[in-house]
């Protein structure tokens, strides 16, 4: 059965010319020696880094009306590096009166020279608007950005539209980081369209470390690669980075290569998290793991429903191919905001990595409503 779910994964890889890459080497990427693990993240003192702020106001292109868009939480950041600065993309929830999944979601912009304090854009840079994506984000918004940058100089995002009806991972490009080009959901052509209608979310582009010290997009002998998707997480190929191909199984369903694990801190589901890293040992995905809910399934040494961030090791040469996967978390919610909140069963929600001055900075939401960092020194 895995052979053959292999196969056209396999077909790419041989059929294509292989571009030569510089890959972070094992032992910069983790500070283990031969370990493939990027671990040692310390949260400072300085957490939660960013909270909801009533403060900024920004009018709507769709109803006119003047929004508090940050009021009610801010949560599940993205990252990039960009000269001197770090660049957060932040997930900003408007009304803190509706349920979870039922407000509106914009997303925001901030920047900082150390990493850990942050100066935010009065309005933000993805929104629903009156354009090509209207209605795949409307009312719900845009959420949870991941942000890679592009060998030609701009930047690619993945992000959830959100319509509160069907989640669809969509993409966006910039070359200044404010102004977005959005491309739609990035399953649309695929198989005849046969995932445009399936929920699908949290893009994680295969990356290397270019010479700026940017996670930069690579190519596995002519293919980008993508995990995404949560509970059933899939994996996906493209030649330009906006139109994508889900690897299938044999019966024409999509390929897993993170099932969850019963007893395990991903026993209710697994979801990528940052962008996924190439290294001398292979291609590093850092994932979001749900423990499960029922007592017999999930794992005991962390609450029901709580979100921890696990580390999964893939062939450097197959992405399909899934080499080594942490048993225990790297990080997990232990203060007192990552465990109270919108989502108080706790989350480290990590989507942002970046190198930054010498230290590796990972970015996280707290219970759906803040954001933290954890710093590899």
């Amino acid at each position: 059965m895995r052979i053959i779910i292999y196969l056209l994964a396999t077909a790419i890889l041989t059929a294509t010319g292989c571009r030569q890459t510089a890959p972070l080497p094992t032992s910069e990427a983790t500070g283990a020696g031969d370990s493939p693990w990027l671990t040692g993240f310390e949260k400072p003192a300085t957490n939660p880094i960013m909270r909801a702020d009533s403060n900024y106001r920004f009018t709507d292109p769709l109803t006119g009306k003047s929004v508090k868009w940050q009021r009610a939480d801010v949560f599940n950041p993205g990252a990039v590096v960009r000269g001197d600065s770090v660049y957060l993309f932040f997930r900003a929830e408007d009304n803190p009166r509706a349920i979870l999944g039922r407000r509106t979601s914009r997303i925001g912009l901030a920047a900082s020279a150390d990493g850990i304090n942050f100066t935010r854009r009065p309005e933000p840079v993805l929104y629903p608007a009156p354009d090509n994506n209207r209605e795949f984000e409307e009312p719900g918004g845009c959420e949870d950005p991941r942000v890679v940058a592009l060998e030609d100089g701009r930047y690619l995002m993945l992000y959830t539209g959100w319509n509160q009806d069907v989640a669809r991972l969509c993409s966006a490009t910039s070359t200044d980081l404010v102004n977005w080009t959005k491309h739609g959901p990035v399953f649309q052509e695929a198989y005849g369209g046969k995932f445009h209608d399936t929920w699908s979310k949290s893009g994680s582009v295969v990356c290397e470390l270019n010479d700026e010290g940017q996670l930069e997009a690579v190519s596995i002998n002519g293919k980008y690669w993508m995990y995404w998707g949560d509970a059933v997480v899939g994996l996906a190929y493209s030649d330009d980075l906006l139109d994508w191909t889900p690897v299938l199984n044999p019966d024409s369903t999509l390929y897993d290569p993170l099932p969850r694990r019963r007893g395990t801190f991903d026993s209710g589901l697994s979801e990528p998290g940052p962008p996924a890293l190439l290294t001398d040992a292979g291609i590093l995905v850092l994932y979001n793991g749900k423990n499960e809910e029922v007592d017999s399934l999930r794992s005991m040494a962390m609450g029901p429903g709580a979100y921890c961030g696990g580390q999964a090791l893939f062939s450097a040469e197959d992405p399909t191919v899934l080499l080594d996967r942490m048993d225990e978390p790297f990080i997990c919610p232990s203060l007192p905001h990552e465990v109270s909140g919108q989502y108080a069963s706790g989350t480290t929600f990590i989507e942002g990595l970046v190198y930054f001055k010498g230290k590796w900075y990972l970015y996280y939401g707290t219970a759906d409503s803040m954001i933290g960092v954890a710093v590899r020194d």
